[in-house]
């Protein structure tokens, strides 16, 4: 139950976060760190749940931004980095390193936590 409330309560707030305030890209990381010592879990489980809410979040969101003007700058992009010119490519690596970002930060929250 801990993992799911971890996973909901961090992607909204990531999502809030981004909408509601004139803070860089990363700050969402703020807020996994502040829910992951909230929360407390194993180390591993932590970093999944944190994983897991920003990949889908920022999957869904880059999707949702990418459909909006038909894939075309998306399609553009994939074709500057080594992606074939996949818009699907573009937005799984963009949902990875959102993920990354919240899971080393919760990672950092869970051992902060244990100390």
């Amino acid at each position: 139950m801990k993992f799911i409330t971890s996973i909901i309560l961090t992607a909204l707030l990531s999502y809030a976060i981004g909408l509601f305030t004139t803070l860089p890209w990363w700050s969402f990381a703020i807020t996994t760190l502040i829910v992951a010592m909230a929360i407390h879990q194993k180390p591993f489980k932590s970093f999944l749940s944190a994983f897991i809410a920003l990949f889908l979040l920022w999957g869904i969101l880059a999707w949702m931004i990418d459909s909006a003007n038909e894939h075309i700058l998306s399609q553009k992009v994939a074709q500057i980095l080594p992606l074939g010119g996949s818009s699907i490519k573009l937005i799984i690596v963009t949902g990875v390193v959102g993920g990354l970002v919240a899971g080393f930060a919760a990672l950092t929250g869970s051992y902060l936590r244990k100390r």
